[in-house]
C-alpha cells in the first residue's frame, strides 16, 4: 500500500496534463491513467463525488481529482448508509482475481456441492494455517468447503516456498498438504509449472498482511485464523 502511495504521488508531481490538440478537455480517466504508470483506463471508476476518481490498483484504492493534481489516500464512505464504498470495490476485485484461477490449480477439500466455499491463502510452516488444516474436518461437516491456494510468506527461494512446490508436485496434494502442515518431510521433487508464483503475486495484489488469509464467497477478506464454528456464523450472515 505504502508503495502505491509513494508512486501515485511521484507521478502526479511530475507527469504533464494530457491535452487534446483541438484544445477539448480530455477524459479525466484517460489524464489519470497517463499520470500513473502502468494504469489502465478501466482501472479508473467515477464515484459518486463530481469531479473525483477511483484508482484502483489490485485492492489499493487512492482518490484522484478530475486534473490529476491530487491525491487522496483511504477509503470513501456513503455516511447517509454508512457504507464503505471503496471494500465494495474491493470485494468486486477479489471475486474478479480469484474468478480468473481455475480451481484445478487449487489444492480443494471437501465436496463440489459443499454449502458454502472458502478461499485461503495458505502458507505450509505458518503456525495458524497449520491450526486451521487441523480442523478441516470440522469445516467441512459444518458445510465449509476450502479452496487452498498458495502464499509462502517469506517469498521465493525460501524453504516455506520448495515445500509449497513439492506439495503441488505430489502425486496426491490433498495428502501432501497434510502431511507438510504436520512438519513432515515431502519426498517429491519440484516440477516445472505450479502455480505458487502466480498465486503468491496475486496474494500481493490482494495487500495480504500475513497468513491464512480467508476470502469468503461475498469477496469479504477475513485476516487469520478463524475458528469452524466462528467461520460458519460469519458464512451465515452472507446467507441473510
Amino acid at each position: 500500500m505504502k508503495a502505491f502511495r509513494l508512486s501515485l504521488a511521484l507521478a502526479i508531481l511530475v507527469a504533464p496534463l494530457a491535452s487534446h490538440a483541438d484544445g477539448s478537455n480530455p477524459d479525466p480517466r484517460a489524464v489519470i491513467a497517463n499520470k500513473v504508470p502502468g494504469t489502465k483506463l478501466e482501472d479508473v471508476h467515477a464515484t459518486p463525488i463530481p469531479g473525483v476518481f477511483e484508482l484502483m490498483r489490485g485492492t489499493d484504492a487512492a482518490y484522484v481529482s478530475a486534473d490529476g493534481k491530487y491525491a487522496i489516500a483511504g477509503d470513501l464512505y456513503d455516511l447517509a448508509s454508512n457504507n464503505d464504498l471503496t471494500d465494495v470495490q474491493r470485494r468486486d476485485v477479489r471475486l474478479k482475481l480469484l474468478g480468473d484461477i481455475p480451481e484445478s490449480q487449487m489444492v480443494i477439500f471437501g465436496p463440489k456441492d459443499a454449502r458454502h466455499t472458502v478461499t485461503v491463502f495458505t502458507d505450509v510452516d505458518c503456525a495458524y494455517c497449520r491450526k486451521l488444516h487441523s480442523q478441516i474436518a470440522d469445516y467441512n461437516r459444518l458445510g465449509i468447503r476450502v479452496r487452498y491456494v498458495f502464499y509462502p510468506r517469506s517469498g521465493p527461494n525460501t524453504e516455506s516456498w520448495t515445500k509449497a512446490e513439492q506439495v503441488w508436485c505430489s502425486p496426491d496434494r490433498n495428502d501432501a498438504l497434510t502431511r507438510a502442515k504436520r512438519g513432515e518431510a515431502l519426498k517429491a521433487k519440484v516440477c516445472p509449472n505450479t502455480p505458487v508464483a502466480r498465486e503468491y503475486a496475486l496474494g500481493q495484489k490482494f495487500n495480504l498482511q500475513g497468513t491464512p488469509a480467508i476470502v469468503l464467497a461475498n469477496g469479504d477478506m477475513l485476516p487469520g485464523y478463524v475458528s469452524p464454528t466462528e467461520l460458519a456464523q460469519e458464512l451465515h450472515k452472507i446467507d441473510r
